[in-house]
């Protein structure tokens, strides 16, 4: 069984930064496709960013520029360094992953084929 752990949330000024981490009870290597995604209050899950075993990264439209995913296989953990916090990133996050790599390169920005999910982690801009 996957288990995902996410840390880093927590309470910040607006303009300011935080970086999430997502550590991994498996070798990531084996997570094939990687993702964060955030839920606010009375909202869907949505989707922030992937990345997939070669490194190719995929983030949807609205959250390139101020969100960046990476992977660290040697400590087993996932990133999502994020800047210029505006209140409407307050959310959620959490740390998703797969087995298969077609989740991430037939990502059309849900969450919906992710098969493992962390518990999440608060984040709040203000």
């Amino acid at each position: 069984q996957v288990q995902l752990v996410e840390s880093g949330g927590g309470s910040v000024q607006v303009g300011g930064s935080l970086r999430l981490s997502c550590a991994a009870s498996v070798d990531t290597s084996s997570l094939y496709c990687m993702g964060w995604f955030r839920q606010a209050p009375g909202k869907e899950h949505e989707g922030i960013a992937t990345i997939d075993s070669d490194g190719d990264t995929a983030y949807p439209e609205s959250m390139k520029g101020r969100f960046t995913i990476s992977v660290d296989n040697a400590k087993n953990t996932l990133y999502l360094q994020m800047d210029s916090l505006e209140p409407g990133d307050t959310a959620i996050y959490y740390c998703a992953a797969d087995p298969w790599v077609g989740v991430c390169r037939d990502w059309s920005g849900t969450a919906a084929d992710f098969t493992y999910w962390g518990q999440g982690t608060q984040v709040t801009v203000s």
